[in-house]
């Protein structure tokens, strides 16, 4: 009998556990800039013409990003693909990482296929995910993950559980959201052509995606510095 009331007690447990890890964090972590200027992130690729993309007031104001940069590639007259990358220089209640997976529908697109995918970079082998969306007669091939704080992490309940630890024990929680847009038209999916542009998608987003890795780990802090930033964190009560 004691043990199933103990057992029963522990979902509280963690909740709480939780709540205080919560609330230390946001208490006395403080904000760490970027190493670099996010602008230098896939500033050239051979081949493609790039657009600067402005992100309006209001949907900045909502995301909450301290900075970001977002680009679009075009061949010739054809967008060939888009990239974000969307910086925060710390994670509080209210100015977090906002999940694409939620803001997606949202903005029209249908997930036809969610699910990860393994990409290797000059650092290593990274899950991150990998989805297929639908807009209309539209399609795209979608990559996205999240980087800092020596991550790349894929899973957003791993994303979750870091920040908390992070915030109470290191006192920091900066942390990029990247994400590549494949469009491409798919036509009849049984004749070759829709396959071939689906094939050609895929091909470029396995490219494309450990050189973003790689690029945006440039920009970000160092582990000297924010282990800095930590020890000053940890000093101070707000």
């Amino acid at each position: 009998m004691p043990d199933l009331s103990l057992r029963a007690l522990v979902p509280s447990i963690i909740l709480a556990a939780g709540c205080v890890l919560l609330y230390h964090g946001t208490r006395e972590q403080v904000a760490v800039e970027p190493a670099a200027p996010l602008t230098g992130i896939l500033s050239s690729v051979d081949g493609y013409r790039i657009e600067n993309q402005t992100v309006g007031d209001e949907e900045r104001r909502v995301a909450g990003m301290s900075d970001y940069v977002a680009r679009i590639y075009w061949r010739d007259t054809t967008l060939a693909f888009t990239t974000y990358v969307g910086y925060y220089d710390r994670q509080t209640q209210g100015k977090s990482i906002h999940s694409p997976r939620n803001c997606l529908p949202g903005a029209g697109w249908e997930i036809l296929r969610s699910g990860t995918t393994t990409v290797r970079s000059a650092s290593g082998p990274h899950v991150v995910k990998h989805y297929l969306l639908k807009n209309g007669a539209l399609q795209a091939v979608v990559y996205y993950w999240y980087q800092g704080r020596g991550r790349v992490v894929a899973n957003e309940y791993a994303v979750k559980v870091n920040l908390l630890k992070d915030a109470a024990l290191l006192g920091h929680t900066e942390e990029a959201l990247v994400r590549i847009v494949i469009p491409y038209e798919p036509s009849d999916a049984r004749a070759p052509t829709g396959a071939q542009n689906f094939a050609q998608a895929e091909a470029l987003g396995a490219r494309l995606a450990p050189r973003l890795i790689d690029e945006v780990d440039r920009v970000l802090p160092k582990d000297g510095a924010t282990s800095r930033v930590a020890s000053v964190a940890l000093g101070r009560t707000y």
